[in-house]
């Protein structure tokens, strides 16, 4: 625990499969972007996001995104 620790950016190196990863991008880009100009919602920008959230908070995101079928719209 150093004095820096609040200063650092959090990000969290998940270990997911390719279809995860594609799952979550087409959940992020649908619900977290939706609001952003069209140009800036790229994969790296949903990346980005996804290396931001907790393992806990992305298996309730690959299940949400299953259960409604998110990845098929």
């Amino acid at each position: 625990m150093g004095i820096d620790q609040g200063k650092e950016a959090l990000t969290y190196e998940h270990k997911l499969s390719i279809e995860d990863r594609g799952l979550l991008r087409v959940v992020v880009k649908n619900v977290h972007l939706k609001h952003y100009p069209k140009d800036f919602i790229t994969d790296r920008e949903a990346d980005k996001l996804i290396s931001s959230l907790l393992p806990e908070t992305l298996d309730k995101l690959k299940k949400v995104g299953r259960d409604y079928n998110i990845d098929r719209m």
